[in-house]
């Protein structure tokens, strides 16, 4: 009898050192998830301004070839001033548009515009379509146009994930305690537009299918 009242005293006294073990343990699992959490929102954060950097990079690229295209078309149609003079300033006011991507992206976007309007003036003007340069320009403004929207798909890739576990729960808790906030997105047109693949009846069935117009490119995320 003696023994067993002795064997439940050592009991009493272990049961509150394994409480406090226990919850020692359970504060240290959840400080080291909530580490772990931070961390990784850390590297998501850096991600996303990486893309964001690579996407203003292609959009200069682009600014860089406006005057040359410009001072072109001038050259056979110097009377569509009001044209020319559009996406003159177009570009220098998307050049100045440093805001948020949604902000930046309408400045671009009336850039795009412009742009669509001195291509299609260009269709009037059969000496400047075959002129080498105008040609030139076209196709490094389409290969531009190319980049700008993989890099667009990069990011708007990046921030799609990140904003995920911005707002899931339970990282949404380590968001809010180390002030990571959702990003915006960047939505933008493309100046060209390429031409849907002509399908050819006459051969029948054993033609051999059309190649893809334009360098093909392996994106690492779906666009947005």
């Amino acid at each position: 009898m003696d023994g067993t009242l002795s064997a439940a005293r050592r009991w009493q006294y272990r049961d509150p050192v394994l409480v406090v073990w226990a919850a020692v343990g359970l504060v240290l699992f959840v400080a080291l998830i909530a580490v772990v959490a931070y961390n990784r929102f850390v590297r998501q954060r850096n991600l996303v301004d990486n893309s964001w950097s690579n996407v203003d990079t292609e959009l200069k690229r682009r600014y860089d070839l406006i005057p040359n295209l410009v001072e072109t078309v001038k050259g056979y149609a110097s009377h569509e001033r009001t044209t020319l003079e559009a996406v003159t300033q177009a570009r220098a006011q998307a050049m100045a548009s440093t805001g948020a991507p949604e902000d930046q992206a309408r400045s671009e976007n009336v850039l795009v515009g412009s742009l669509k309007s001195l291509l299609a003036v260009s269709e009037a003007y059969p000496d400047l379509e075959a002129n080498t340069g105008f040609l030139e320009l076209q196709h490094q403004l389409t290969s531009t146009e190319d980049r700008i929207q993989a890099a667009r798909r990069f990011y708007n890739g990046n921030v799609r994930d990140y904003n995920q576990r911005v707002q899931s729960v339970p990282t949404n808790l380590v968001a809010k305690m180390g002030g990571f906030t959702t990003r915006q997105y960047f939505q933008i047109d493309e100046a060209t537009e390429r031409s849907a693949p002509q399908v050819s009846l006459e051969h029948g069935a054993d033609a051999p299918p059309a190649e893809p117009d334009g360098p093909g490119r392996a994106e690492p995320l779906d666009p947005i």
